[in-house]
């Protein structure tokens, strides 16, 4: 039997869970959806994690042109198959948290389950207010037949996804996220355990090129296959997006049970396109890299360089002047982060990833960058764990939890 809150219209619940939080704290706390087509109520939302961040030497900001249309139904594709609400705690009328409960048809459609998500999470150090806000998140997911939630998700796990639980002494590589340290109490004290952890190796190119055992598989797969790797074509990006989808979609399916690995959707082709449109004016064509055996592309490795470095300079605005630094501070960039890896499954376990990780480390170290980030890898995908570390000779530097509670 769900608690009597969860059973009651938006209306009631809005006032419930406000009379709630205030008897628990003593104090007023309120809890207010927020109208996405509200440019003042989205920008309070938006700017409250400038708040929570003030003085935080690592955190990096968000453009703000990118995340108001993420958060954005209307030119967020990912919104076609799912549906999100935006809340901000407020005491004394004071923003103090902020939540969105998302429910995302694709993922059910895909894992069969009733799994929700939480997601673009930030709060005050107050445990009656992080409760307030996952009760809110939990409470628009029951009355939608939930039974799960997931998170944090932003908004997907083909979005950022997972909370920072090792690592805080370091800024974020591009597309991955940051938050306080003491999130991972508020999130555990109200229930949430973690569903999977999430690592990110930390790949440094002079071991890797040094690493004889690397080399020599590399190299012996190319010479017993004959695969050729060839940089992606910019002038051509609707097929190029087209055989990464293809890739991708296949390469985290689960063989053993006929599905998606774990928490894995397959991406849309909106998705795709939009990926494609944000990541080209910050990619470099000769990292993204396809492998082919005889006429078949048998996979890819998508490789940007941390524009984060770069990113973090610009408080959220690339006008009127900061778009300058992606040019003339591009060439800084020391840290690249290998955001997928994709092999075609009947391609899989016969070496071509070394020979896409031996080429992609090559060629980075031609635009001077130093270190790579592989992530996120699933703790338990171990011959994944045993590739990064015995031939990437890469070394866990951080890690991230997605965590859930049933009901």
């Amino acid at each position: 039997m769900l608690p009597l809150h969860y059973q009651l219209s938006p209306t009631c619940l809005f006032i419930h869970i406000t009379i709630r939080c205030a008897i628990a704290t003593m104090s007023d706390i309120t809890i207010k959806p927020i109208n996405p087509d509200s440019k003042r109520e989205l920008d309070n939302f938006i700017f409250f994690a400038w708040t929570i961040y003030e003085g935080n030497p690592y955190w990096v900001p968000p453009l703000l042109m990118d995340i108001r249309k993420t958060l954005n139904p209307r030119k967020n594709s990912f919104f076609q198959n799912a549906q999100m609400q935006l809340y901000i705690a407020e005491r004394n009328g004071k923003t103090i948290g902020r939540i969105a409960a998302i429910k995302n048809d694709l993922h059910n459609q895909t894992h069969h389950d009733k799994a929700g998500f939480f997601g673009f999470f930030e709060c005050i150090n107050d445990q009656a207010v992080a409760n307030a806000l996952l009760d809110t998140a939990k409470a628009w997911l029951t009355e939608r037949g939930m039974d799960t939630m997931i998170g944090p998700a932003n908004p997907s796990i083909n979005h950022e996804f997972g909370l920072l639980i090792e690592g805080f002494d370091d800024s974020p590589r591009i597309m991955m996220p940051y938050n306080p340290e003491y999130y991972i109490q508020l999130l555990e004290n109200y229930g949430l355990s973690i569903a999977k952890k999430l690592l990110a190796f930390k790949i440094e190119q002079e071991h890797v090129l040094d690493n004889p055992k690397f080399v020599r598989i590399a190299n012996a797969v190319r010479q017993r296959s004959g695969i050729t790797v060839r940089s992606a074509n910019f002038k051509d990006l609707k097929n190029e997006v087209s055989l990464i989808k293809e890739i991708y979609n296949a390469a985290w399916r689960d063989p053993q049970f006929g599905g998606y690995n774990w928490g894995a959707i397959p991406l849309t082709d909106a998705e795709m396109d939009e990926l494609a449109a944000t990541i080209k004016p910050l990619a470099n064509p000769e990292m993204i890299i396809f492998g082919s055996v005889g006429d078949k592309t048998i996979g890819f490795a998508l490789c940007i360089p941390d524009f984060n470095y770069i990113l973090k300079q610009m408080n959220g605005r690339l006008f009127p002047f900061n778009f300058l630094k992606l040019f003339t501070q591009r060439k800084k960039i020391e840290w690249a982060r290998i955001i997928i890896l994709g092999i075609l499954p009947e391609y899989q376990g016969r070496g071509y990833d070394a020979v896409l990780y031996h080429e992609v480390v090559t060629r980075s170290r031609q635009f001077g960058i130093k270190y790579g980030e592989a992530s996120w890898i699933l703790e338990d995908n171990l011959p994944m764990v045993r590739a990064a570390q015995e031939v990437m000779s890469g070394t866990v530097y951080k890690k991230y939890a997605a965590y859930s509670v049933k009901w």
